[in-house]
């Protein structure tokens, strides 16, 4: 990295990355083609995948087409549908990491619980669950938003005598024929399984504490002819995915300073598929979003509002007031006994890095620097916290576009810092305080307009700041990330900065 001070030690790496989903894969194949091979990848399960390894409930697939929802340096002409189901997304992400020789540097089982930053040297030392310890130059976290699954507070759930499980930790050895299955939560999870299980199960019961704006799901499987064509013309499959990029990109309109476009694209659309699907008016009323479309996550799905259709299958809509040891009782007095409870409650979105306590320079707790929420440069960089990137960061999910464009958008402007640290011959990388400042104030000015702000949901942390989602086009993101001068960071060297090959 630098020719000042002392000679690198053996045991000093140049980069620890912490997550094997796609942040982490990419990150690792993007150091790998500039020659940066000193480097880990701390995954604490045992496999690579992230959030696509660990949700494989019953119809887990993405939302956003398998054409975008891919890298685009690794583009795969023989998806099997429009929307790729789990299986093939992680089957997606084992390839990757094989093709582009990642596996060797990923330590599995390896979960990270602090790591601190030591100014003098400009190293990062980072602890193991397990009290070992590494040391490296850069430490790259790309966990993302959606690792650490949230139950709800509800009385007396410790009590239940029953089968219970979290959708993301979906319990497959359990077999549901004939069960009688308590589903709460009406979230992206929940409206994937819940049409898969409800033929398998004896009695469904879904707990809706806020009804969701869903759309079809226009999913479909590509044909062999179609395979064939994008293997043997890729720049038609390029063309093809431009084109996908470029109709969800178009849509941030709505969610920001085109609001009145929702009425057109979401509550028109919904209202007449829940007509179509829904014949009892008493359901379809309960079926009614009471908040406006788009500020809680829109569903795509074609089958989960005709589920509820089933005679075997009920929508309870009253408030649980506790969990006993044979079901749930709601306020209205009435228990639902249940064999089984399955929680499609989401994640702790909000909660970035958590529970991993990270501490940079001057003493600075990466919590204390967020108490009043998470923020950072470009969603990647945070003041007092040198040699430090997150990927996935706060303020970067998308409502309407792939994920795995912004994160590859993220990458290559880490990878330009790195060229710059190299050509300044710096050991250390800051952003500064007057940067970082200017760019969450215009963040925050911006979101306060969009109609994620007029709700809460799990794009807002518990003081009501949107802490999650980015207010502009990607394509406006991905020109920031790539054109803007790094002028906003500060490059400088430690007192006893170690020499290094970065």
């Amino acid at each position: 990295m630098t020719n000042m001070g002392q000679s690198a030690p053996p045991d000093l790496l140049d980069a620890i990355l912490v997550g094997a989903g796609f942040a982490g894969l990419g990150m690792a194949i993007a150091l790998r083609k500039q020659g940066i091979t000193n480097f880990v990848i701390l995954e604490k399960a045992r496999d690579v995948g992230g959030v696509w390894r660990d949700n494989s409930y019953p119809g887990a697939a993405c939302d956003i087409p398998s054409h975008l929802y891919s890298f685009s340096f690794e583009l795969r002409p023989d998806w099997s549908r429009t929307f790729a189901p789990q299986a093939e997304i992680q089957a997606y992400l084992q390839h990757c990491a094989r093709k582009y020789e990642v596996l060797p540097h990923i330590r599995f089982s390896s979960e990270v619980s602090e790591a601190r930053f030591d100014e003098q040297t400009a190293v990062w030392t980072v602890t193991l669950r397990d009290g070992s310890q590494l040391r490296s130059r850069l430490f790259i976290v790309g966990t993302g938003q959606l690792n650490r699954p949230v139950y709800p507070k509800l009385p007396g759930i410790e009590n239940f005598k029953g089968r219970s499980f979290h959708s993301s930790n979906w319990d497959h050895d359990y077999a549901l024929e004939g069960k009688r299955v308590a589903v709460i939560g009406t979230g992206a999870s929940a409206i994937q399984f819940v049409p898969a299980i409800a033929d398998r199960v004896g009695h469904l019961q879904v707990f809706q504490r806020s009804a969701p704006y869903i759309l079809p799901r226009a999913d479909s499987a590509y044909s062999s002819r179609l395979k064939s064509l994008f293997k043997i013309a890729p720049w038609l499959m390029r063309l093809y995915r431009l084109k996908i990029y470029l109709t969800h990109d178009i849509r941030k309109a709505a969610f920001t300073n085109r609001q009145w476009l929702m009425k057109y694209t979401v509550e028109r659309p919904f209202r007449k598929l829940l007509e179509a699907q829904v014949a009892d008016q008493g359901l379809q009323a309960k079926m009614l979003p009471d908040y406006a479309a788009g500020c809680k996550r829109i569903l795509l799905s074609s089958d989960y509002l005709k589920t509820f259709s089933k005679p075997q299958v009920e929508l309870v809509t009253q408030e649980i007031r506790t969990i006993t040891a044979e079901g749930l009782e709601t306020t209205d007095g009435v228990h639902h006994p249940a064999d089984v409870i399955i929680y499609g409650t989401g994640f702790a979105a909000t909660e970035f890095l958590a529970p991993m306590r990270i501490t940079g320079a001057r003493g600075v707790e990466l919590n204390a620097a967020w108490k009043e929420g998470a923020q950072a440069y470009l969603g990647m960089a945070v003041p007092s916290f040198p040699n430090f990137f997150i990927l996935y960061g706060p303020n970067t999910n998308l409502g309407h576009n792939s994920i795995v464009y912004m994160l590859e958008s993220q990458i290559a402007h880490i990878m330009r810092c790195i060229k710059a640290m190299r050509q300044s011959h710096s050991d250390t990388i800051e952003v500064g305080s007057e940067a970082f400042q200017t760019f969450n104030t215009g963040i925050q000015t911006l979101l306060v307009k969009a109609v994620w702000n007029r709700c809460q949901s799990w794009y807002t942390d518990v003081n009501g700041r949107n802490t999650t989602n980015w207010p502009g086009f990607a394509t406006t993101y991905r020109w920031i990330t790539s054109r803007r001068k790094l002028d906003a960071y500060k490059f400088s060297h430690s007192p006893d900065g170690i020499a290094g090959t970065l």
